[in-house]
């Protein structure tokens, strides 16, 4: 992968012999649950009640015990999770207007009522402290398709809503799908392209020989952009070279660049120029690189693979088991002489592009070290931190990544 890229430099093409320990993911600590305790209503907690009662309540098991809820109830609750799920992920302001809604109840804690276990034993719950029945005008909540369609509003007033995803070496499309996700539900327009001989594109890697024929699927999508319309172009890893090849050929049509783990280069350097500048090179790096010779073992190799067996630990240090085996069956080998090509950009084509660059800073394949060597030697406009992210962190931290993506594109 792009990742490979950060032990390209000659003193790296020996593989080592030792070993790296697997690095240690924590467990993600359980959610709170998203229920307001303003949303409490009376409820026996007793299966005894009269046969009119039962005819128009629904039974739900509650700690052991059967509690009456009716329909509407259990409606206001589902849309109250909806609401503060949204604002627990946003990381809004606890007094943000979609937990005032619930400021009208006098309630003091928790959504259930006291109750009998099975041993007879009363648990203790506070109750809400009004008698009266509650109405409909009491929680004048929206629909829940309005609070879904909210989301929309994250697109609004920025320069540009089109963002252009551009893989590492290795990856595909695909390794996009949770930041496709968020970006969309976010009201953004979305592209992710397959470089050449990467996902699904059926090009041979060993047959790739320029930047300008790795880069083809991308500028396709460039080329085709309206007059007027300009896009912002995120790469990962080998993708940033990409990035900055573009930024080159069309700085009218790309409004910002994010450099997201990637190979950032400046004038007359190659991306092996780039990771060269790594003063102790990665064992785990050395050990995962597989070199192919398509044009025989006394030419220079014409792509390059990882092994398999590490890319968890390389890679993938932080990522969710499920999203490890998605790439273990969907990465790909890298073309080599893209990796050897240097660049001419321009001050006045690629310098006149606003560049953003997002560290990972538990990277293993492209250490935070070799990173910030990059942001000193070419600084961008604006450098965000990406705690506990992994070399993949659409997969390790998607959340946070969707925030810095959208935070970059409302940045006037």
């Amino acid at each position: 992968m792009g990742n490979s890229l950060a032990c390209f430099s000659p003193k790296i093409a020996a593989k080592s012999s030792g070993s790296a320990s697997p690095a240690r993911r924590d467990a993600s600590p359980p959610r709170a649950s998203p229920y307001p305790s303003s949303t409490a209503r009376r409820a026996t907690s007793s299966l005894s009640g009269s046969a009119s009662t039962k005819k128009s309540k629904k039974k739900v098991e509650t700690a052991g015990a059967g509690v009456l809820y009716d329909d509407a109830l259990i409606r206001e609750q589902a849309i109250a999770a909806v609401m503060l799920l949204k604002q627990y992920q946003s990381g809004g302001d606890e007094k943000d207007d979609s937990l005032r809604l619930f400021s009208r109840s006098t309630s003091t804690s928790a959504l259930f009522p006291s109750v009998s276990g099975k041993s007879g034993v009363k648990q203790s719950v506070a109750r809400s402290s009004t008698s009266r029945r509650r109405s409909g005008s009491d929680f004048p909540l929206p629909p829940l398709q309005q609070i879904l369609a909210d989301e929309g509003l994250e697109a609004d007033g920025v320069e540009t809503n089109h963002f252009v995803l551009v893989h590492g070496g290795g990856y595909g499309a695909w390794c996009w799908y949770k930041t496709i996700t968020l970006l969309r539900q976010g009201g953004f327009k979305v592209d992710a392209v397959d470089l050449m001989g990467s996902g699904i594109q059926s090009t041979d890697t060993n047959n790739i020989n320029s930047m300008a024929e790795y880069a083809k699927p991308l500028i396709n999508i460039i080329d085709k952009l309206g007059d007027g319309e300009k896009v912002i172009l995120v790469g990962h890893d080998f993708g940033g070279a990409c990035v900055s090849y573009l930024m080159e050929l069309y700085p009218h049509k790309i409004a910002k660049a994010v450099f997201l783990a990637a190979a950032m280069l400046k004038n007359g350097q190659s991306v092996l120029d780039m990771f060269s500048v790594q003063e102790v090179p990665s064992d785990l790096m050395q050990q995962a690189q597989i070199f192919f010779y398509g044009n025989g073992k006394n030419q220079p190799p014409t792509a390059i693979d990882l092994d398999k067996a590490l890319l968890e630990d390389l890679l993938f240090n932080q990522s969710p088991a499920k999203d490890v085996a998605l790439a273990s069956v969907s990465m790909r080998p890298i073309p080599f002489a893209p990796i050897l090509e240097k660049l001419n950009l321009s001050d006045a084509n690629y310098g006149s592009i606003r560049r953003f660059y997002i560290e990972t800073q538990e990277d293993h394949a492209i250490p935070a070290s070799l990173q910030e060597a990059m942001t000193k030697s070419n600084p961008p406009e604006k450098i965000f931190h990406l705690k506990g992210s992994d070399h993949s962190p659409f997969f390790s931290k998607p959340q946070a990544l969707h925030r810095f993506l959208t935070d970059i594109s409302k940045i006037s």
